[in-house]
């Protein structure tokens, strides 16, 4: 069964991701997300990708269950080294990536919709890097996006509470460029995905380059870094306990080990 459907209209496409309950980002999904943006990239009636989840939620983070079959550190940078190679790609796309997020975009998700060339949210929509509540850090670059884009001690803030923000707050903060009534939501993304649609696809591309030449060598070596301490952190106690503490609906008892 595909985890994620794709519809084309007007030269928009949208991606939805289809894995309820909370549309974990498993390793299925990130595959997927690959798969369709191969399609997507040749296709020539399509200028504008719309992101968006189905159900209650975009997405509630990384699917942790799947983090109990995975046996080692080094397995757990490769997969963080491969969430965020794709999540690169998707910044990088040479078609504009627009996350449309309502209910919650949190962990994994919230990376995911980082990834994404902008973000408009519905007001009541919870957004956050709730990773050290389970004893784990972020991995998939939320810790060079999130500061980027609220700088580092709201990031900080947000990082070691734990505590999400909600979609007018993040329009404030930075992270999103609009916040609307959840009804109406889906209604204003592809207004304003439609006026992009319109514009030249060729000078489209070219400002997506340029906009993402600030980019810098240390950027790109602090995302090394994190899927290096993603699979450090993985393996000790805390990480195990923060993990198996989740399983069992349970708060986890953090030694520092």
């Amino acid at each position: 069964m595909a985890l994620l459907s794709t519809t084309i209209e007007e030269r928009i496409a949208t991606i939805t991701i289809n894995h309820p309950p909370a549309n974990a980002l498993s390793s299925l999904v990130l595959k997927e997300l690959s798969g369709v943006l191969d399609g997507l990239e040749t296709n020539e009636e399509v200028r504008v990708i719309v992101l968006k989840g189905e159900g209650r939620f975009f997405s509630a983070g990384a699917d942790i269950k799947e983090f109990t079959t995975v046996s080692n550190g080094e397995e757990f940078s490769k997969l963080s080294t491969y969430g965020q190679d794709l999540f690169e790609r998707m910044e990088n796309f040479t078609k504009p990536i627009i996350a449309s997020i309502h209910g919650a975009a949190l962990g994994g998700g919230l990376e995911l919709a980082m990834g994404c060339h902008f973000r408009i949210v519905s007001e009541t929509a919870k957004l956050g890097l709730p990773e050290l509540q389970l004893g784990l850090i972020p991995g998939f670059a939320g810790t060079a996006r999130l500061p980027k884009f609220i700088g580092v001690s709201k990031a900080a803030e947000m990082l070691w509470t734990s505590d999400p923000i909600s979609g007018k707050e993040a329009v404030q903060f930075g992270l999103a460029n609009h916040a609307f009534p959840e009804e109406s939501l889906v209604e204003e993304t592809y207004k304003i995905a439609k006026k992009i649609a319109a514009k030249s696809p060729i000078s489209i591309a070219a400002t997506i380059e340029l906009l993402n030449i600030a980019k810098t060598k240390q950027y790109h070596a602090g995302v090394a870094r994190e899927a290096e301490l993603f699979g450090q952190v993985f393996t000790s106690e805390d990480g195990q306990e923060g993990i198996q503490a989740f399983i069992e609906k349970r708060q986890p008892q953090f030694k520092g080990k």
